[in-house]
């Protein structure tokens, strides 16, 4: 699969955009921060170059673009590191979408495409599982008129989301419930993490008023397709953050010199960076192929997006640990930012299931 001129001239902008507001010093000083991000930054975004809503509609306010370039959008913000709730609000906008509710998506895509709401998806539990199964998050009520008990963790920024989608168990099965960010009866603690440049967090539910978002037991189909789309967009975050350490990685072993020559012209360095280039490429070709297949709606679209998710997270730990290697001593001292990339390597291959649980669904693909 290949982009096409105007996603191309996307990706152009985006990455001067992001040279200017991501820079290491910017990243640095944002992941200290509680919120985790720049406001005046993300309204930007949303103002100049109307990434929020580059999916969304435009019946709903915005460009009414692809999966595609979403994608696009998340390899250049994964190759710069930015800080930003991008992810957490294109799941939940997709959450939306993916729903029978016109008057949901009616009220609530706007402030998305805007970028006036951020917006989260609340899935996962204590035991981390990205599934409607065993939800222990209980919803209670009927009509207009629900309330939500339970806990989730690992809520991508969801400590500050305005809105945020809840998966939880109702009397008719997994269903998707909308609370505001203000709503009582709402407890949100940042969890500390890993990877300090996305924060994520603990929300706790004790009789919070929520809103139904189309009918009880809906979620038991649009979890599977949501995590489709999260898998694919994150290996696409994934091949621009190996991309980086490789381009990182070149430039530094060619500036380097031992014994009065680069470092880059020894055999063994030529082999590794050679290794490096072979994962990244073969990751960019995985999550490529799955965007086609997940936008085409092809037969094999969970099988590509679940090989995506297992094949990227390893070539980008790889990328990141040999981009430590390669640099020597210096990677090692928390100056450098070889180590921001190791910690998003590791975080990414958890989220959304680690690498062995998707080689595994991708066998059960296989056999079935």
């Amino acid at each position: 699969m290949q982009f096409d001129k105007e996603q191309e001239e996307l990706r152009r902008t985006l990455r001067r955009f992001l040279e200017t507001k991501s820079s290491s010093e910017e990243v640095r000083r944002l992941m200290e921060t509680e919120e985790g991000y720049d406001p005046a930054v993300w309204s930007q975004m949303a103002e100049q170059l109307g990434l929020q809503g580059l999916a969304i509609p435009e019946e709903y306010g915005g460009s009414g673009f692809s999966i595609l370039e979403t994608a696009l959008v998340a390899e250049e913000m994964g190759r710069a590191l930015l800080p930003a709730p991008y992810l957490a609000t294109v799941l939940a906008a997709n959450l939306l979408q993916l729903s029978t509710d016109e008057q949901a998506k009616a009220d609530l895509l706007p402030g998305i495409a805007e970028g006036t709401t951020i917006a989260t998806v609340a899935l996962a539990e204590a035991g981390g599982q990205w599934t409607a199964e065993n939800l222990q998050t209980r919803a209670s009520g009927s009509g207009d008129a629900w309330t939500l008990d339970g806990q989730k963790s690992f809520v991508l920024d969801g400590h500050t989301a305005g809105l945020l989608l809840v998966v939880a168990q109702a009397p008719g099965g997994p269903s998707v419930f909308a609370v505001e960010g203000s709503a009582t009866g709402l407890d949100r603690r940042a969890l500390q993490t890993l990877d300090m440049t996305r924060k994520l967090a603990e929300v706790t539910f004790a009789g919070t008023p929520a809103r139904l978002v189309g009918s009880e037991g809906d979620a038991t189909a649009l979890v599977p397709k949501l995590m489709r789309i999260a898998t694919v967009v994150l290996a696409a975050e994934q091949v621009g953050g190996a991309q980086r350490c490789l381009e990182r990685t070149v430039e530094y072993v060619n500036l380097r010199y031992q014994f009065g020559r680069p470092v880059g012209s020894f055999q063994a360095v030529k082999h590794r960076c050679a290794d490096m280039l072979l994962e990244v490429e073969s990751a960019r070709s995985a999550a490529y192929y799955a965007l086609w297949a997940l936008a085409e709606d092809a037969d094999d679209a969970a099988i590509s997006a679940d090989l995506a998710k297992a094949f990227c997270s390893e070539a980008y730990w790889l990328a990141a640990s040999d981009s430590i290697q390669l640099h020597g001593g210096i990677a090692f001292t928390w100056e450098h930012d070889a180590h921001l990339y190791y910690r998003r390597a590791k975080s990414t291959g958890l989220l959304f299931g680690t690498p062995t649980e998707h080689w595994d669904a991708v066998a059960e693909h296989l056999l079935a």
